[in-house]
Formats: structure tokens, sequence, C-alpha cells
């Protein structure tokens, strides 16, 4: 069974007490929009009009141990929750409720599907919330890992938001884990190596730049997520600037690409589309310098004892 982010998995067409009879049988994960979190602290649906009611210790796993806070089962309110039929009740009106785990699904995906990676696999997942320091993605169920700030590129951001946006999709590469055995992620390795991505640009062009850092000695302006160029000093730029950029240079032997600065744009949010060089399978190691470069930047991922 494939495990997906919530929100990615399709809804099945039409809900029907036979149908539900069969998901139950066959422990089906399914989805659909929550519509309240009522008084009695769980969170109810309608399954083509069929009511379903998902209590409170089923909202997330985690709950009856107290590890799930009630503003994220609130914040599920209007949004597409994961879950699998889990019985059913009998109403004083004649009427048959449906109940719903969103924590069995959780359970299952662990076990059958996150347990079982080890560093270096890639996964994909969907930027849920964003943080200073890094961006949550659900890698499955509604389970949660982190990407840190400093694993989203090479290129040094100020903010995960320069890079992802909430809804966004992602294949990442498992980093490891924490110490309460959360999954730590990364992007940087996955959108290629100083190499390929100079292999883009050459010598003569004019493309587009985000300016990334300042300094006395130049402008560091970023071509492509894992790819940056130095322009003379300007005070007219800023940090998250957009410009375009010539390319006066570009030299592999010390992975720099020299730069002037054409225009700069103000007020103009641009964001480099995600490139993947690398999409399926499993990295052991991954070197971002170019052979014989002074300073070697690389990845190992150490398998999980």
């Amino acid at each position: 069974m494939e495990f997906y982010a919530e929100g990615l998995r399709k809804y099945p067409q039409v809900y029907t007490m036979e149908k539900l009879q069969q998901y139950l049988q066959e422990g089906t994960i399914l989805e659909s929009r929550a519509l309240t979190f009522g008084s009695d602290r769980a969170l109810h649906f309608s399954l083509n009009g069929i009511p379903a009611v998902m209590p409170y210790e089923e909202c997330a796993d985690g709950v009856r141990e107290g590890k799930v806070r009630d503003i994220a089962l609130l914040t599920r309110v209007g949004r597409s929750v994961c879950f699998v039929v889990a019985g059913f009740r009998q109403q004083t009106d004649g009427t048959t409720l449906a109940i719903l785990s969103r924590a069995a699904a959780q359970r299952r995906c662990q076990e059958e599907y996150l347990s079982h990676l080890n560093p270096g696999d890639l996964l994909s997942c969907r930027v849920t919330h964003i943080e200073p320091f890094g961006a949550f993605c659900d890698v499955g169920c509604g389970i949660c890992a982190l990407l840190p700030i400093d694993c989203l590129s090479v290129s040094r951001i100020s903010s995960p938001s320069d890079r992802v946006q909430i809804g966004q999709e992602l294949r990442c590469v498992l980093k490891g884990r924490d110490a309460q055995g959360r999954l730590i992620l990364s992007l940087k390795e996955l959108l290629g190596t100083w190499e390929e991505n100079a292999a883009r640009f050459a010598p003569g062009e004019a493309v587009m730049g985000i300016v990334r850092s300042c300094e006395e000695y130049g402008v560091f302006i970023e071509l492509a997520p894992n790819l940056v160029g130095l322009a003379e000093p300007n005070d007219a730029l800023h940090r998250g600037q957009a410009v375009s950029v010539y390319i006066k240079n570009i030299l592999p032997q010390r992975m720099k690409i020299k730069l002037v600065v054409l225009s700069c744009f103000e007020n103009d949010a641009f964001r480099f589309p995600l490139t993947y060089f690398v999409s399926e399978g499993h990295l052991d190691r991954w070197e971002y310098s170019c052979p014989n470069a002074p300073h070697k930047i690389e990845t190992i991922f150490t398998p999980s004892v």
C-alpha cells in the first residue's frame, strides 16, 4: 500500500454503506474533509450524506498519550483528513453513524512504511507549515517531519519561505531521525552539484538572480537553489531582492561565478522553481564540490543502527 500526505489521496467518487463496509474489511485508508470539531471534541464528516465521526482519541496517533495538542485537531477542520473505517453505530433516529480513525491510519503508515526507511532513502512529502528554523512536511497520513532551513539548499536563505511554500509537494531525502525517532529531511542533495547547476549557464548570458548576501567584498547572488555567483559591492542592493545579472565568467576549478548586476527589481517576490537532479532511489553519499576543489562539500548518509 502507498501512503500519501493528506490532501494528495484521491477520494472515492461515491461513499455508500456497502462501500464503507468493504473498506472496513479491507482496512483501506481513505480521505475526506473534516466539517466540524464539536463540543464532544470529535471531528465530524459527511461521506456523501452518510454521517461520520472521528472520536477524540482517534483524531491522531499520540492523543491518548497527551502528545498532540487540541490546536492540531481544531486546525484540521476544512482540510483533508485521512482515516480508516473503524466501525459503525446505530443512532436513536435509526440512521447509521460511521466511526473513523486517523490514529489507526497513522500507526499503519509508521509501521508499514516510515519505520522501514533508512538515511539516504528518497520520499515524497508536502509542506504543511513553516517556522523560522525549517519547514514541517507531511510524509504520510498527516505524520510530520522537519526539513531544517540549512537543508533546503546550498544557497543560504533567510527563511524557509524563500524556498518553499505551504501546500507544495516535494521530493526529499531522509537525513536521519531525532532523539524521539521523528524523521529529519533534506532537499539540497536532490538539487544538483555545483557542476550540474553551472552547466546550465554560460559566460555572456543574462539571467535572473536573487540577492542572498551583501558583504563588503561583494554581493552573493543566487542563480539556482544550489548555485551562487559573486558581483561587485553595490549599496543599492539588499537581501532577497530580485535582479538581472550578466555572467562574466565561470571558473569550475575555484567553484566561482563572476557576475555583473544589470538591473534590480523592488517588491518582486521571485522564487526559483526546484529542479531535481535525483528523484528516485537511494543515496549513500553526495558530493557537491567539483573534483580538486579547495573546499569539499558533501553529505554522507549513515545507515540506521
